[in-house]
């Protein structure tokens, strides 16, 4: 069964980007993006990818992030 949890911390991004863990990205309780991987992280923004040529930058106090875990 798959399960969610929000990642907050630095420590929590590092983790999920070390994995390859797919994340869920919502704004505004809407879900904006399904399926990518984190790629970097800062302070401020999150940059994740979803295919070979889309990648996305999120403003991090924005934008709820979760991984999936199966």
């Amino acid at each position: 069964m798959a399960s969610n949890r929000r990642l907050e911390t630095d420590l929590e991004f590092q983790e999920a980007m070390e994995q390859e863990r797919v994340v869920r990205v919502f704004r505004d309780d809407e879900m904006i993006n399904a399926g990518g991987m984190i790629v970097r992280f800062e302070p401020s923004m999150i940059a994740i990818q979803s295919s070979v040529s889309d990648m996305d930058y999120y403003d991090r106090e924005q934008c709820e992030f979760y991984e999936l875990r199966r």
